[in-house]
């Protein structure tokens, strides 16, 4: 089915990835069907790509993430029954399908596969910047319009707002004239210094 759809198309696609992952096979066959498509294929990441849909990722001419988005990457996993031979057999899987699985993330990233076997074997999670700075992706998504006209700047230091809060109830305390016969204002300055930390 996805075949069909994809070799319906002859320009430049699109393709959006929001998928924790799934069959490595599976994600084996997608990742071949869209590096044998003859045109730019732009992989746009708004959630997570995670395991085998970071393989299909790495298919993209060009990859971009949402400044929110994740990518995950670790070594595949399998269930096996039987005896020790059957064992053996299963991990032997294990290591060629990482192997396999190795080959998309180097053509894309040109990290040597020392380096990403580690990250594998680390699980490694990133963010849209880490996966830039390690080559699984080439930009962040970003709407132009929003670049261009960017929204009002805000800024916010809690250092500030308590020294204003404190300066205006000082202020007020000593514009009331029963205060004038009691504590002088330096004092209760002195007085919510102590409790500052719970406002």
């Amino acid at each position: 089915m996805f075949k069909d759809e994809l070799f319906k198309e002859s320009g430049p696609i699109t393709i959006w990835i929001n998928s924790p992952g799934g069959d490595c096979i599976a994600a084996s066959r997608i990742y071949t069907m869209l590096m044998d498509y003859k045109n730019s294929i732009t992989v746009k990441i708004d959630g997570i790509a995670a395991s085998a849909a970071s393989v299909i990722a790495m298919a993209g001419t060009r990859v971009l993430m949402s400044p929110t988005a994740l990518m995950m990457i670790h070594n595949p996993s399998t269930g096996a029954f039987g005896d020790r031979r059957d064992m053996a057999k299963a991990i032997e899987l294990l290591d060629e399908v990482k192997e396999s699985i190795i080959n998309a993330y180097e053509i894309k990233t040109g990290k040597s596969r020392v380096v990403l076997s580690h990250l594998m074997d680390s699980e490694t999670w990133m963010n849209a910047n880490k996966a830039i700075e390690l080559g699984f992706a080439d930009g962040i998504l970003e709407d132009a319009k929003k670049i261009v006209s960017p929204a009002e700047s805000y800024q916010f230091s809690s250092r500030e707002f308590e020294n204003k809060l404190l300066n205006k109830i000082a202020d007020k305390v000593t514009k009331t004239k029963p205060y004038n016969e009691g504590r002088k204002v330096i004092e209760l300055k002195k007085e919510l210094e102590k409790i500052k930390k719970y406002i």
